[in-house]
């Protein structure tokens, strides 16, 4: 069983709390709205007894379990669990979790059913009316998921006892308990619906025969073990495993139906863990839980299950063999936010929670933190969710930081007026410069402002369905910012959507900075449909401390904006609205969380008449929005009713008309060239016959190459200047890319041999081939860059998940997954290289860092996902640096060079080189490591004697792999989860894989055009295409392609790797303290090597096994 501190057990309690607080007096599920059950229904009985497991109970359709979707029986056992395959005998009673076999436990526990009393009822069910219910149950879990189920197997616990054990304790005399399990399954996805009713957990420990004494039941789903020959504890879920949350799952409920709990177990989402349904139980005010210290009168809750971090703390889980204590680290959840407190009187408390749902990626714990907001007072709370997308310069950045499908949960407190907004998955690299912007959160506290007699908030206009247009001006900054919102009124869940669109430039704030905004009114005027509202607003910066002192600046920015809406023009009833009211913003709150990546704004807000004694009551035009400044100009109010207009930086005029300034006029350009101006700015093209920047236009055609002239030498020699005319026999010409460049594959017309060659286009020694193959030859040349705005080389950061990284020559781009799907919408650039040709790529998934390597410097390079320049790690003593592989745990990379024909290692920062191989290499490329065995794999395509080799870390022990039927063997991919290593020929046009521990391989795929690099994630593999220009996905468990993804540019792709969201569970002896190394710390398996890096002539170093 799982074992932690009492202040963990308590904090997953309160989770399970959280839904029941804002349950209120909702009904608990009675025995009667179980799922139909008993002998009546067809039902199978288990074998009366304890430990008991059923004979298989054969599927008329696949279950789908995690990664798995062949799963055609599974066993029912007395201890509250239905296995996916059958549990061995050592395990038949509970035991240490995760169990070896696949599992799904409603309530596991040591339940004993020998005296009768107790019956375990099991069928699988194919009628409509059950099928139906499941499905119903389903959707209210996942309202946004289509599902219609074919068959249900329905297990029912009914009035089981708990194993008492020697000790007998007395409080569980009599006691019984009665759940119940379905597993609804569809050709595509599987869920699971546990239904807990009303006085049906009456006891929530049981004895354990293990540990000899009383441990509480556990919810939780685990995949089993995983692998061939190495096997590993595969993902597992833990949502309960102490007392008080077990005690709660009968008052609780994630599917909004109270002790009704859904889950998704089987589908292309559950590849790494079952995902929880997350639909909240309606709020009722005054909802009290008796067993809490205190009462909690309830009108405000969280900000959402979506607020969710993580909170490294030391877990202890027992297991197989032994226990280890693990430090774990904070993981990325699907759904985070941060924890502050929010404004409003000493009424509020603030609590933190952790939610009780638990996703172990072999053996990886996470637990979840829920920062709840809570309020006393009366009035009916409004959530408003939407999503939220955004393309943002900031500063004088010329490349945007774009997010799409970003979370925005809103929580109103309506009769305070308070509204709470909270954006998550906001980049840190424009966070903190969008703190200002608090009416992005501000326009939903106007739409549930109070009202004071004869005023109307937006929502009492509108309903909850308009469009609104905002711009900001930020004075004394170029550019401004756009931001669109759409409400769509109130969905089936009772909360308001939205839509939000942020689009311009913003100044740029520097990180760790705190914004700090004055309570604020502002005037909204209206007319028919209409609504329209200015002012101007300051706000102040403090950044971080530095030197002992906070420097702190005020700003101002200029605030417009349209709200449109379908007015009931034949609503007679309704009284004419005040021509303009006054929205009162008494209190802004606003923050980022730079860990969490959560923009918060929190806001209380009334509407009434304009105050006296205000700004607005001055009736200052630029307040009132009456001032009349020319839209590129910032109106500046002054004493009273004065004010001035500035035209915008890179305008120019009074302000009440501003122009742009002509750039053009004189023109800026070469006098062969063409200006054109834009708004702020200009641009220079040479003119036709003319060559050049803008700037420098020459006359003529740019000089030929040397391959254009070696090409017209040969033909003129050889009296073939006709391009109509054939070439002779037996000449070989060179050909030239399109940029006059040696094509980096030259072919014999009358031989059919094929080669390699430089940028001088002399031949690469062991690259030709026979008759009928193309080498995999690399262009050393980078495309020439066309005139243009520069492209800055800043990353642009990833959102959080797995992703897909692959090269195109000057380029890397990602390409999100959602379970093994390739969300091809969504692909988009990373990092702009354009004068390089990028080959290999590798991930860091500890410090999230992308390493490439580029050979046409030639160098390595790395850039974080989180944004910032790349940086070149190492140029010196390169070749042709091809493959590249990151030991995440010693904390190396790997490279090989088909020039030097050699393979090296280095520490991630590029420092402490060591050459490991330089002998027996002709052509090496692809590699790879397999971290936690300290195994290393590489393939050589060498046109006589392809080869795919493997040694340990240290470079002893290297040895042949794979030798026969390889042709040109490039990728090579290792999965830590599988221990599988995969390959992509481009030669034999086939994928295939083996597990080096054994000596058989299996072809996965036939007949591919002409991979190039491969990598692995779950099922599948995803490999670079030269004749397709695609990636392409192999699905391992059918082996065949299932989908492809082709970018708009059409060029050729090179590297692949995953960006994993969190790094495989595992360690190797070089992951503590550079496994006592002074130097370079070299895994094998079961120990480690030190070694010297070379060169080190004057350097302590210690080499040691």
């Amino acid at each position: 069983m799982l074992a932690s501190s009492s202040r963990i057990r308590a904090a997953w309690t309160r989770a399970l709390l959280l839904p029941l607080l804002l349950a209120g007096p909702v009904g608990c599920l009675s025995r009667q709205e179980l799922f139909p059950f008993g002998p009546g229904q067809g039902d199978l009985e288990l074998e009366d007894g304890d430990d008991f497991v059923s004979p298989a109970l054969e599927l008329s359709g696949a279950l789908r379990f995690y990664d798995r979707s062949d799963i055609d029986a599974v066993y029912v056992t007395t201890n509250g669990i239905i296995a996916t395959s059958e549990p061995p005998a050592k395990e038949s009673h509970p035991g240490l979790f995760p169990p070896t076999f696949g599992a799904v436990a409603p309530f596991l526990a040591d339940l004993d059913t020998t005296d009768g009393l107790g019956k375990v009822y099991y069928r699988e069910d194919l009628s409509p009316s059950i099928t139906q219910r499941a499905a119903e149950c389903v959707h209210r879990g996942f309202p946004e998921i289509s599902f219609q189920p074919s068959s249900a197997v329905v297990v029912t616990w009914e009035s089981v006892a708990p194993y008492q054990g020697p000790s007998r304790d007395p409080d569980q005399k009599g006691k019984r308990n009665t759940f119940q399990a379905v597993l609804a399954s569809s050709d595509s996805s599987s869920y699971a619906i546990f239904l807990y009713p009303e006085d049906g957990l009456q006891f929530h420990t049981t004895f354990s025969k293990k540990e000899n004494n009383q441990v509480p039941a556990v919810v939780a789903f685990s995949q089993g073990s995983v692998g061939f020959l190495w096997k590993s504890n595969g993902a597992y879920n833990i949502f309960a495993n102490d007392r008080e949350s077990v005690e709660n799952l009968a008052k609780s409920s994630n599917s909004g139906q109270q002790g009704v709990w859904v889950f998704e177990i089987g589908s292309p989402a559950t590849t790494n863990g079952v995902v929880p349904a997350d639909v909240i139980l309606g709020t009722e005010d005054g909802a009290e839980y008796d067993d809490e210290d205190e009462d909690y009168d309830l009108a405000t809750t969280r900000l959402g299950l979506e607020d969710v971090g993580t909170t490294p703390f030391s877990y202890k889980a027992l297991r197989r063999g032994g226990a280890d204590t693990y430090s774990v680290p904070s993981v990325l959840s699907p759904r985070r936010a941060a924890t502050e407190r929010p404004l409003g009187p000493p009424t509020e408390r603030t609590r933190s929670f952790q939610l009780a749902v638990e996703t172990f990626h072999q053996q990886h714990p996470q637990v979840i933190d829920v920062d709840e907001v809570e309020e006393t007072g009366v009035g009916s709370p409004q959530r408003v969710n939407g999503k939220v997308k955004g393309r943002i310069f900031v500063g004088s950045s010329q490349v945007p930081i774009v997010f799409e499908n970003t979370d925005l949960h809103s929580y109103v407190v309506m009769n305070h007026g308070r509204s709470y907004t909270a954006i998550s998955t906001i980049p840190e690299t424009v966070g903190y410069s969008l703190l200002p912007l608090a009416p992005v959160g501000g326009i939903i506290g106007w739409m549930f402002a109070v009202e004071q007699d004869g005023f109307k908030n937006g929502f009492s206009i509108t309903g909850g369905e308009f469009t609104r247009q905002a711009e900001v001006t930020f004075v004394g900054h170029p550019g401004n910012l756009v931001i669109k919102q759409r409400f769509s009124g109130i969905d089936e869940h009772g909360h308001l959507t939205i839509d939000t669109e942020l689009e311009g430039r913003v100044p740029q704030i520097p990180f760790g900075s705190s914004v700090h905004i004055e309570p604020y009114t502002e005037l909204y005027h209206y007319s028919t449909s209409v609504i329209t509202s200015s002012s101007t607003r300051e706000y102040t910066v403090t950044e971080p401390e530095r030197d002992g002192a906070s420097p702190s600046r005020i700003y101002t920015y200029q605030w417009r904006q349209t709200i449109t809406f379908q007015e009931c023009v034949h609503d007679d009833s309704r009284p004419a609205l005040p021509s303009t009211q006054q929205l009162s913003v008494d209190s802004v709150f606003v923050l980022y969380n730079q860990e969490e990546k959560i923009l918060r704004y929190a806001l209380s807000n009334s509407i009434g008449p304009v105050r006296e004694g205000s700004p607005d009551a001055l009736q200052n035009p630029c307040y009132i929005g009456t001032h009349g400044c020319d839209t590129n100009a910032a109106c500046r109010p002054g004493p009273r009713t004065q004010f001035t207009c500035e035209c915008s930086i890179g305008f120019r005029g009074d302000g009440r008309t501003c122009y742009d300034v002509d750039e053009c006029q004189p023109s800026r350009c070469h006098p062969d060239a063409f200006c054109y101006n834009t708004p702020g700015s200009f641009t220079c093209q040479c003119k036709p016959g003319y060559q050049g920047d803008g700037f420098r236009c020459v006359p003529g055609e740019v000089e030929k190459t040397r391959c254009q002239h070696e090409r017209e030498h040969i033909l003129g020699a050889a009296g073939a200047t006709d391009p109509q005319r054939p070439i002779p026999p037996g000449l070989f010409v060179p050909e030239c890319d399109a940029h006059g460049h040696y094509a980096p594959t030259q072919c014999h017309g009358s031989t059919g041999y094929c080669w390699c060659v430089d940028r001088d286009g002399r031949e690469v020694e062991g690259t030709r081939t026979r008759p009928g193959m193309t080498p995999p030859c690399l262009s050393t040349v980078a495309p020439p860059i066309h005139q243009g705005p520069a492209v800055p080389t800043a990353v642009i950061p990833l959102p959080p998940g797995t992703h897909l990284l692959f090269a195109q020559t000057g380029k890397i781009e990602r390409l999100p997954l959602e379970g093994n799907t390739m969300r091809k919408t969504e692909a988009k650039a990373f990092l702009h290289v354009p004068a390089k040709v990028i080959i290999g790529l590798a991930f860091d998934c500890v410090d999230k860092m992308v390493y490439w390597t580029d050979i046409t410097e030639p160098s390595i390079g790395r850039a974080s996902l989180h944004g910032g320049e790349p940086t070149t790690i190492i140029r010196q003593d390169l070749g042709s640096p091809e493959g590249i592989a990151v030991d995440h745990l010693g904390r190396n990379i790997f490279w090989t060079d088909s020039n030097l024909d050699r393979i090296e290692v280095a520490k991630l920062d590029g420092t402490q080189r060591r050459v490991l191989f330089e002998t027996d290499l002709v052509n090496p490329r692809g590699i790879v490591t397999d971290s936690v065995r300290g195994n290393l794999y590489w393939t050589d395509w060498n046109r006589d004697n392809p080869k795919i080799e493997t040694s340990y870390m240290d470079g002893t022990n290297r040895r042949i792999l794979v030798q026969d039927d390889l042709g040109l063997p490039n990728g090579l991919t290792f999965d830590a989860f599988s221990s599988q290593l995969c390959w992509v020929d481009a030669g034999t046009n086939r994928a295939e894989c083996l597990n080096p521990s054994q000596p058989s391989r299996r072809k996965a795929l036939e007949g591919l055009q002409y991979p190039f690099a491969v990598t692995s994630y779950g099922k599948n593999l995803y490999f670079t295409d030269w004749k397709m220009n695609s990636v392409v996905a192999l699905d391992l468990a059918i082996s065949k392609e299932t989908d492809a993804f082709q970018p708009h540019k059409q060029t050729r792709l090179y590297g692949i790797t995953t960006a994993l969201s969190q790094c495989p569970q595992g360690h190797n002896y070089c992951s503590v303290n550079n496994g006592g190394c002074t130097h370079l710390c070299l895994a094998t398996p079961g120990s480690r090597t030190c070694r010297c890096p070379d060169n080190t002539l004057g350097v302590d170093c210690i080499e040691q096994k």
